[in-house]
């Protein structure tokens, strides 16, 4: 009996040994997924790949009875690859614009746990982070459902060579904040972003209040914290609320119910994911010829892609001349997206993708 025992443990003995040895083995290409996530910015945990990992590696284990046993060691494998990754990615530098407490900042810090998030005073600085190396990577809010694109940040991504890895829509909820003490009925004025004052315009028209803009909402929840004047409240977020000491008066004070800004993830290096859910970004300028839109419209439907926005921006180096900006249901960086491109070019003086990521992504 003690030989059969002793046999078992020579036996569990002899597969820890190579189990360790494969764990490190697994742990050095986690080295090479956090590099390339950091230099993509991309976050650490993708909850679907890891869940179609477990379906497929669980089905290997024929024995019904271990299989559950299994799946529990994957789900732990996997927690200490993330946790291993956070570790090496702790130094990693994510740039914003505003100040702590912005939405942006909150958004970024969500999106990467794990980094340091770095305050600039406007998107163009942000960006330019990113781009020097001075932050892996930048996070900025592209579109708003109720006020709309962000066109400074549009505008930069034509112009500019940064990528985009991944857009992530972030559920804003704006709140009514004012010095401690003050009542709804004290309140006069109203600081904040424009497009939070536009996103409550009802709420401030209904109430009478006069507006004052500022570069971001935490700006503003600042500005009303640093001057004390009860007549005065900021529109911002309840975590804003509790860094800068402030009272909610009022809550959910947003036009609609739905309030969502979507953040993209900017990156020196675009990100090439095997994921089939994916979306791209194209920019383009058409020749100035009859049906030269038309013509470019058709080609990428021609293709099956599937449109989600086609908007139009002005040029600013030119006058009356603009550029186009698609959001396409798809992955251009397939054999038939670079076929739809180089179709494109007929009827295309400029052409840029920004990035095939997989969305969408709910913060």
């Amino acid at each position: 009996m003690m030989d059969k025992l002793e046999k078992a443990r020579q036996e569990i003995d002899a597969v820890d040994r190579e189990m360790a040895a494969l764990f490190s083995r697994r742990m050095r290409a986690v080295e090479s997924v956090s590099d390339y996530k950091k230099a993509h910015g991309l976050p650490i945990l993708d909850e679907a790949r890891e869940e179609a990992v477990i379906r497929k590696n669980s089905a290997l284990v024929e024995d019904e009875d271990l299989r559950p046993y299994y799946v529990e060691f994957l789900r732990s494998t996997m927690q200490a690859s993330r946790h291993y990754q956070r570790r090496r990615l702790s130094g990693m530098r994510v740039a914003f614009a505003g100040i702590e407490g912005a939405f942006a900042s909150i958004a970024a810090h969500k999106i990467f746990p794990e980094a340091e998030c770095v305050p600039h005073p406007d998107f163009n600085a942000a960006y330019d982070a990113a781009l020097s190396g001075e932050c892996d990577v930048a996070v900025l809010p592209i579109e708003n459902s109720t006020a709309g694109e962000v066109g400074q940040v549009i505008d930069r991504l034509f112009s500019g060579s940064l990528a985009v890895n991944g857009v992530y829509d972030f559920s804003i909820t704006h709140h009514l904040l004012a010095p401690k003490g003050a009542t709804l009925a004290d309140i006069r004025e109203v600081i904040s972003h424009p497009q939070a004052l536009a996103q409550c315009a009802s709420f401030l028209r209904g109430n009478g209040y006069k507006t004052r803009e500022a570069e971001n909402t935490a700006l503003a929840a600042h500005a009303v914290a640093e001057g004390g004047d009860i007549h005065v409240a900021a529109i911002a977020s309840e975590e804003t609320a509790a860094l800068y000491g402030l009272s909610v008066l009022a809550r959910h004070i947003n036009e609609t119910g739905i309030n969502t800004t979507r953040f993209a993830v900017l990156s020196r290096a675009a990100a090439v994911d095997t994921a089939k859910d994916k979306h791209s970004i194209l920019l383009f300028t058409v020749r100035n010829e009859a049906g030269s839109l038309a013509e470019a419209i058709n080609i990428i439907g021609t293709h099956g892609y599937n449109m989600r926005c086609l908007r139009s921006r002005p040029m600013k180096e030119l006058l009356w001349q603009y550029y186009f900006y698609v959001e396409l249901e798809g992955d251009l960086y397939t054999d038939d997206g670079k076929c739809m491109l180089g179709e494109l070019t007929r009827c295309c003086d400029r052409l840029k993708v920004l990035g095939s990521f997989r969305y969408p992504a709910t913060l």
